[in-house]
């Protein structure tokens, strides 16, 4: 690395010179306003609640994912056990032997979101610091073995017979391979993406950081499929041909009142995805979820402008269409209350994940 890129291979420059590391307030506060003229246009601010009737808010802020999971067919996702605070450790790992819940386990708030406070629980001793850390209600679901993982964006407006995906986003999980010379935080700090997110790895894996990896071992190092855990997107919405629409719509239609967010799947091979075959949805995401396929690095922010906003308007369309069926939108009243919790919330997320 000559002396010019040893000085553009610093997180300021990494971040000015790359949208994708921005603040969500600096890359949406440029097309606020077209948000503002769709809530002139559906006559509230905050019409979003109406695009899926049986998820809190519409699943646009502080959703339970206790209440979203038993919307999803019980094949199609993870065994999970839920707990309320105050939590015991003990009562928790007896719950958690009750359901036959085996290590590796993972760890999430049942409110939350962007990969904050998930963690891998390995063992008994890592469930009992979890629940001493929790300060929201939290669940633990079984680790999904697959090692892939997509986000796939669907929209269906009501009374449509058939949905459509929009978008396809694989995920490529934050991986470091040894030299045998360089320790694996060396090993990171030569990677531009890795050293954007250096401190979250310190504080996941502490001292391991230190250690030389044998050359030619792969080690990864973040298994999250969370941008703001270092995994890389990748854009891969041309693989939604008709095979997968249909698919992705079948599954979609089973989830009651579903017409507009992100399913997280993990799968073994696109082929056997394609076929409806060895995935599992670990998450569903409403009226908040982005068309995350706008964070593969080849896209400009104009690209990611376009996408935010064409998502916006068949949004809008879904909840003014869902109004008109008797699904109401939020209250002003509500609506503000639905952001204060909202900042509490992201408070104590912050507070999980240190």
């Amino acid at each position: 690395m000559n002396f010019l890129q040893a000085i553009f291979h610093r997180p300021f420059f990494i971040r000015l010179m790359h949208w994708e590391y921005w603040s969500q307030n600096a890359v949406y506060i440029w097309i606020y306003p077209i948000w503002l003229l769709l809530s002139i246009r559906a006559r509230s601010l905050f019409f979003f609640a109406a695009a899926n009737p049986r998820i809190t808010n519409g699943g646009f802020l502080n959703e339970s994912k206790k209440d979203i999971v038993p919307l999803i067919p019980e094949a199609l996702h993870p065994r999970t056990a839920f707990f309320e605070l105050p939590a015991n450790g003990d009562i928790v790992l007896a719950e958690l032997q009750k359901h036959n819940l085996q290590f590796p386990l993972i760890g999430k708030p049942n409110i939350g979101g962007r990969g904050r406070g998930v963690k891998v629980l390995p063992d008994e001793a890592a469930v009992r610091a979890y629940v001493s850390k929790a300060y929201l209600d939290f669940h633990i679901q079984e680790f999904v073995p697959y090692k892939k993982e997509a986000g796939i964006f669907y929209c269906r407006y009501p009374g449509e017979t058939r949905g459509r995906v929009t978008g396809i986003v694989e995920k490529e999980f934050m991986s470091v391979t040894g030299d045998g010379k360089h320790t694996i935080r060396q090993l990171l700090q030569q990677n531009s993406r890795a050293l954007m997110y250096l401190e979250s790895f310190s504080n996941m894996h502490g001292a391991r950081l230190d250690l030389i990896l044998p050359k030619g071992e792969t080690m990864v190092v973040s298994p999250f499929g969370n941008h703001a855990r270092g995994a890389k997107f990748l854009d891969v919405s041309d693989k939604a041909d008709e095979t997968f629409n249909e698919m992705i719509d079948t599954i979609c239609q089973q989830i009651p009142d579903f017409y507009y967010g992100r399913l997280d799947i993990r799968y073994r091979s696109w082929e056997e995805l394609k076929a409806g075959k060895h995935f599992s949805i670990i998450e569903v995401n409403g009226a908040g979820a982005e068309p995350t396929h706008i964070y593969d690095p080849k896209h400009s922010l104009f690209f990611a402008w376009k996408e935010i906003v064409r998502h916006w308007i068949i949004l809008n369309r879904i909840s003014r269409a869902n109004r008109k069926r008797g699904h109401p939108y939020l209250s002003w009243k509500a609506g503000v209350e639905m952001m204060k919790l909202d900042k509490i919330i992201s408070a104590k997320l912050a507070a999980m994940s240190e």
